[in-house]
């Protein structure tokens, strides 16, 4: 009897342990991955594996760079300009990286690197580049406009070395250096697991800005798929041998002109960029025509479970492809002294908070003054402001729901469009 009872208490505690085990969350961590200047249409002709792999395990889908055409964040297709639309999950309105030169971000519009840093459970962070301007300029690693932002592991500046990557013709130097890269991000995250990962890989662009659109830029499509695997296959397995889920985002910068060498315009070419990512649920903002850069920021936020102050989530361009979606596509139509908003609706539940700014003090570093102006049904899909009798150069308008934030300027003068870092 008493051998009976123990085994009983035994399989008790057992069964006890394995629900324990099971309940247990596992720990959420993030690589996301920019491979400049492929364009949509030759990543869908070539489907490199590694890419379509992850793709395959959750989604693709073509999105957009260069902000809206013709309007206030209207923005340059352009490398570093692509690579802070994604950081900040904002326009060059907002960031202020017109170039890739003479570079003067507006840190007051925090990358996801700081996002992470302000938070208040410690997130290790990692960055894998060949140029160190990512991190000294982009990221603005030390200053006291980031809060004296501390990156925890950082391989970059190889671009420096020339001993051990010399200029080799056709710049393949620098696919060397992509191959390091890679190397050293896959062997950090398979031994360290940083949560936040950063990978950027650079030949792609210097192959078509040569030879444009044909065989040579394919051969180095693939090359780098090829190591583009190397980071997947670490992430699989610290999916396999860690109690670890991971988000994986792979991307690029921009698209091309028509013959592959050149960007930076508005052409459709050059607008449209491709997303990859692991994924297995996502929601309608992931798909054409709304997933842009600009959406890879809200996305992480929401997947690691980082807070976003408030004032700092009014800001965001994007919106999160992961999670429920409430509303989307927020437009604002001028008539008289009022503003028309809309938006479409996703899920017709709750209530929308509209918010309304009278200045532009946030890219100053200061903190507006949001005044909440209406309540409405997410279902009523708008409401109509008074903008009141105080002009103002530029208003600017959030709609919170359960699950969502938008926002938009409404500068006053369409022929004037507001630019704050002018």
């Amino acid at each position: 009897m008493r051998k009976i009872f123990t085994l009983l208490l035994l399989a008790g505690t057992f069964g006890l342990a394995l629900v324990s085990c099971q309940s247990e969350e596992k720990k959420r961590k993030t690589v996301f991955v920019i491979i400049d200047g492929i364009t949509v249409d030759n990543i869908e002709r070539m489907k490199p594996s590694a890419i379509f792999d992850i793709a395959s395990v959750g989604h693709y889908s073509r999105g957009y760079c260069g902000g809206k055409v013709g309007q206030y964040s209207e923005t340059p297709t352009i490398s570093a300009v692509g690579y802070n639309n994604i950081l900040t999950g904002t326009w060059v309105n907002k960031h202020n990286v017109k170039n890739n030169e003479n570079q003067s971000p507006n840190y007051n519009y925090w990358s996801i690197f700081r996002i992470a840093k302000e938070q208040k459970a410690n997130f290790t962070t990692a960055l894998y580049s060949s140029w160190t301007d990512n991190r000294t300029m982009l990221l603005g690693e030390g200053k006291p406009e980031t809060g004296n932002l501390k990156i925890d592991y950082v391989y970059d500046g190889y671009d420096l070395d020339k001993e051990n990557f010399p200029k080799r013709e056709y710049d393949l130097h620098i696919y060397d250096i992509d191959s390091v890269v890679c190397e050293r991000a896959a062997e950090c995250i398979r031994t360290e697991a940083p949560d936040l990962n950063w990978v950027y890989m650079w030949y792609p662009d210097d192959a078509y800005h040569i030879f444009g659109d044909g065989s040579f830029s394919d051969e180095y499509v693939y090359k780098e798929d090829a190591l583009i695997a190397k980071v997947w296959e670490a992430v699989k397995y610290r999916e396999k041998e860690h109690n670890e889920e991971w988000l994986v985002i792979v991307l690029t910068d921009h698209g091309r002109d028509e013959l592959g060498y050149g960007h930076g315009g508005q052409s459709d070419r050059a607008r449209a960029i491709w997303m990859s990512t692991n994924l297995k649920e996502v929601n309608g903002q992931f798909a054409e025509p709304y997933l842009s850069h600009a959406d890879v920021n809200p996305t992480i936020c929401k997947f690691m479970g980082f807070e976003v102050p408030r004032d700092l989530a009014f800001e965001s361009d994007g919106s999160s492809f992961y999670g429920p979606r409430d509303i989307y596509d927020l437009q604002s139509h001028n008539y008289d002294n009022k503003v028309m908003l809309s938006w479409k609706v996703d899920q017709g539940k709750g209530n929308a908070r509209v918010f309304m700014a009278r200045d532009n003090k946030f890219a100053q570093g200061q903190k507006d003054d949001w005044q909440e102006v209406a309540t409405v049904p997410v279902s009523d899909g708008g409401c109509t402001v008074d903008l009141g009798t105080v002009d103002s150069k530029i208003y600017k308008f959030a709609v919170q729901t359960d699950n969502t934030i938008l926002n938009l300027w409404n500068p006053r003068d369409p022929n004037r469009p507001y630019s704050p870092n002018q």
